[in-house]
């Protein structure tokens, strides 16, 4: 069930951030994909831009176009008319014959029947207007009231020549625009989108590589500013994840060991019990299994609350409070486990009514935990004080002891970490408690850190801000 669990777990990663679990290395085709799709959509949208610009344009000055030409032209055709209308009609084709051959353009008279025209251009033409085609390369003028229509063009003096079925000069010089333009615009894309994949394909392996297992894996620096964020999120949820379950086999690792030696002699205790008859000592077995199942207890909510704070780590939610009355109510709560130990309480150096900034749930967990272990060791005292170091309040507990060792100091507040001298039955612990107490500190934003103490024993302390920038409530 395990193995099937983290395939899921991995395939659900993969499907993530789009990998491929079996085959991470099919890049090439998406590489081409990503830049034909993006090449078409720039190239598409420039294109689409430009048609319906030139068509605006090309509207608006068309009317404009087809004016001017009317007005320039309207002299000549006025021109040529008054001399057609000095000769008999019989004579217009000679006479326009000769007349043609004096313009570099085409002129020439059409009956009006065998014009076809668009119906507003045909009512102008027979209001006497001059009308232009379309492609303003030719005009039209009615003669008088005559049913002769002269014609002037086209003005492309190729338009009826052998060279007519080459294709125009202007659209081999747009055919030749756009091309430059398309290969323009392929390299910008090219060289965009090759850096943009370079870092998707560096994110997906990366992914596909966190799904198989390998969490030491990095994605690399990102090419593309805009993968920045994306990339340092990813290399630290690795590095979360690597860290996690580095934790999770340690402390699975050391709670399957420490669960070995309660059930060996509650084991051990029911044997005897099977075997004896005598009263005392059956009393005796049943407080031994009674002590043990307290310990298994203690150690099964110690690690369910070191797990919750090392793996959630949950955001502090800061109240102030005013700080000798709340520490106070907090180790009273505790004096019922001392019933043999002087437990005092020293509040005196701390200003009146100094407040505090502190989660109100995760903080008592660090001074439990710090009074039980100071209750482990002591001999008969144990003293509980504060007081303000620059901007931190400090908590120390102190106790008349044995001690701590300066070189064993720092490593008490590792998981799992036990001196020598607390490997018995009588002191105990699983070497969480003061773990938990660094977890809880560290969420504060503060330390904590043993000493020597006055008393003759060891000096536990906390230390973290009196106040942060900003107090959740």
């Amino acid at each position: 069930m395990t193995g099937n669990k983290r395939d899921s777990d991995s395939s659900s990663l993969l499907n993530v951030f789009g990998g491929y679990k079996h085959s991470p290395w099919r890049g090439g085709y998406s590489l081409s994909r990503l830049f034909l799709s993006f090449y078409l959509l720039v190239m598409g949208s420039f294109v689409a831009f430009v048609f319906v610009a030139d068509f605006v344009i090309s509207s608006t000055l068309k009317g404009i176009t087809n004016d001017y030409t009317s007005r320039f032209m309207r002299g000549t055709i006025v021109l040529i008319e008054d001399a057609l209308f000095r000769e008999q009609r019989s004579e217009w084709p000679a006479l326009i014959k000769k007349i043609d051959a004096q313009f570099s353009y085409r002129l020439k008279i059409v009956d009006r029947w065998s014009l076809k025209l668009k119906p507003k251009q045909g009512e102008r033409l027979d209001a006497g207007e001059l009308v232009v085609d379309p492609d303003g390369d030719i005009i039209y003028h009615r003669l008088k009231l005559t049913p002769q229509i002269l014609v002037v063009g086209p003005f492309n003096p190729d338009a009826n020549s052998d060279r007519a079925h080459v294709m125009p000069f202007d659209l081999r010089l747009r055919l030749l625009t756009w091309s430059l333009i398309g290969l323009f615009v392929a390299v910008g894309v090219w060289l965009w989108v090759r850096p943009v994949w370079r870092d998707l394909e560096a994110l997906r392996k990366t992914a596909w590589a966190l799904g198989e297992g390998h969490f030491e894996r990095r994605a690399p620096q990102a090419k593309n500013n805009a993968f920045d964020l994306l990339t340092d999120t990813m290399n630290g949820m690795a590095e979360r994840i690597q860290r996690l379950i580095a934790t999770q086999k340690d402390l699975s690792s050391a709670i399957s060991h420490e669960l070995r030696t309660p059930i060996a002699r509650i084991r051990f205790a029911l044997e005897i019990l099977a075997e004896t008859q005598e009263k005392e000592e059956r009393e005796r077995m049943w407080r031994m299994m009674e002590e043990d199942l307290d310990e298994l207890d203690e150690l099964i909510e110690s690690g369910l609350a070191y797990s919750r704070f090392e793996y959630e780590q949950p955001e502090p939610r800061l109240t102030s409070v005013e700080f000798a009355a709340w520490l106070t109510e907090e180790v009273n709560s505790l004096r019922i486990l001392s019933r043999h130990i002087e437990l005092s309480i020293d509040m005196s150096a701390l200003p009146p009514g100094q407040c505090v900034e502190l989660d109100l749930k995760s903080m008592p967990y660090a001074v439990t935990n710090l009074l039980r272990n100071a209750m482990k060791y002591t001999r008969k005292r144990i003293v509980v004080s504060a007081r303000v170091v620059g901007k931190n309040i400090r908590v120390h507990v102190d106790d008349d002891g044995i001690g701590i060792p300066p070189d064993e100091r720092q490593r008490i507040f590792a998981a799992f970490t036990r001196l020598d001298r607390s490997r018995d039955r009588t002191t105990g612990g699983h070497g969480l408690g003061l773990a938990i107490v660094r977890l809880v500190l560290e969420q504060h934003g503060g330390t904590a850190f043993a000493d020597d103490s006055p008393m003759g024993g060891a000096r536990l302390t906390l230390s973290w801000p009196v106040s942060h920038s900003v107090t959740q409530l």
